[in-house]
């Protein structure tokens, strides 16, 4: 079976790893003239990185990664720590595997080295696809690179997923009301010891920072989140202005204040936070979706690339166990739709508890151990490999 993927991201280099690991021929088109991603960080937890060992990954993630000693959530203005869950080796003896911080870049590396060494994979850049037609059969893309024919055509492409669009039309997201910047900050500029080696969530009225290490300790990642209207522009290289990152957040920790010190403009993004509601149908025919393309997820539970990741090695099982590619991908969608679905509502209503006032952030407080708890729990003991029957 020859599988066409459309979009060279994390979701569409892994797919292609875990159906090449299963014998399948693939062919990946990137839109981009090069693989590669906007720099910044995100979080690989257990659920994630099970599948990426899977995938002979290991060695190369622990070279350019942080292991982060637990997760803790703290008080906006004092400080004072909310709730803390480990991670680290408490993780690792949990689940199986760790918990790892990570600079896209260097994941799209990773993978990107993994797909060109596989002789059953071919990495097509330049390659932006334009239209499709599913003819029974058989499935054709037209393309910047040319015409591809193929048995199965998925569309990992991303929020603005052209895939996506030509199976179920243009898509209306929602303005969550909150915006979004970003920032690296280089770890020795800062004192020691200031940034601790754990994922701190800082919660306040209306608004959240969450920073974390990435490679080895040489970065900090550092995004601010806060509702807002008036400007909705949903782009990831959109240059963020460092004195209105200052007004957002006055009055907050001094920590902050020392992270948002250092954001220069060259440095700085913004961007506008949408949703989108779970889909009814992820495909038709010999066609179908993966990652952001069909469950944007927002950022409060670091659980886009995890969605992704787990997505890819359940569509390869199925296409490998199904009888004919139809029905394995109906399939997919049904394993893959409850758990996909319940993550985007999690990640809708953090947005919400992380930004409470008063008396409801005084009592989400007090409860926030036990329940912090049992959600993470939840999302990273889930095991894809065999929930697609490995």
């Amino acid at each position: 079976m020859h599988v066409l993927v459309a979009g060279g991201g994390i979701g569409g280099l892994t797919a292609a790893l875990c159906l090449a690991k299963r014998g399948f021929d693939v062919t990946v088109l990137e839109q981009s003239s090069a693989i590669g991603e906007i720099g910044t960080g995100i979080q690989l937890s257990p659920n994630a990185t099970r599948v990426l060992f899977h995938l002979g990954l290991e060695d190369a993630l622990r070279s350019v990664s942080f292991s982060p000693e637990a997760s803790e959530m703290r008080q906006w203005r004092t400080g004072v720590l909310i709730a803390r869950s480990p991670l680290g080796e408490t993780a690792t003896q949990t689940y199986g595997f760790p918990y790892f911080h990570i600079h896209r870049g260097d994941f799209i590396t990773v993978l990107e080295e993994a797909v060109r060494a596989s002789p059953s994979i071919r990495l097509h850049t330049s390659a932006r696809v334009s239209a499709q037609q599913d003819e029974g059969p058989r499935v054709t893309v037209e393309s910047a690179a040319g015409a591809f024919t193929a048995d199965v055509l998925i569309g990992a492409d991303g929020i603005r997923s052209v895939v996506r669009t030509a199976v179920a039309g243009p898509e209306k997201p929602e303005f969550t009301g909150n915006i979004a910047w970003r920032v690296l900050v280089p770890a020795a500029a800062l004192p020691a010891g200031q940034v601790r080696p754990v994922t701190t969530a800082w919660w306040g009225p209306g608004a959240h920072v969450v920073h974390y290490y990435l490679r080895r300790g040489e970065l900090v990642n550092c995004v601010f989140i806060r509702e807002q209207r008036g400007w909705e522009v949903e782009s990831w290289t959109e240059p963020g202005d460092p004195q209105e990152l200052a007004a957002a957040f006055a009055g907050w920790h001094p920590e902050i204040g020392a992270l948002i010190s250092h954001a220069r403009r060259d440095t700085l993004f913004k961007w506008a936070l949408f949703d989108r509601p779970p889909m009814t149908s992820w495909g038709t025919g010999r066609v179908t979706l993966l990652g952001d393309a069909c469950h944007a997820t927002l950022p409060f539970m670091a659980q886009g690339a995890a969605m992704a990741i787990e997505d890819a090695v359940v569509l390869a099982a199925c296409l490998q166990n199904a009888d004919g590619a139809p029905q394995a991908l109906k399939r997919y969608a049904e394993l893959r739709k409850t758990r996909t679905a319940w993550i985007q509502a999690g990640s809708r209503r953090n947005a919400e508890v992380f930004h409470m006032r008063g008396i409801k952030a005084w009592v989400r407080n007090r409860a926030a151990g036990r329940a912090v708890g049992d959600r993470l729990r939840a999302v990273y003991a889930y095991d894809a490999l065999q929930a697609a029957g490995q």
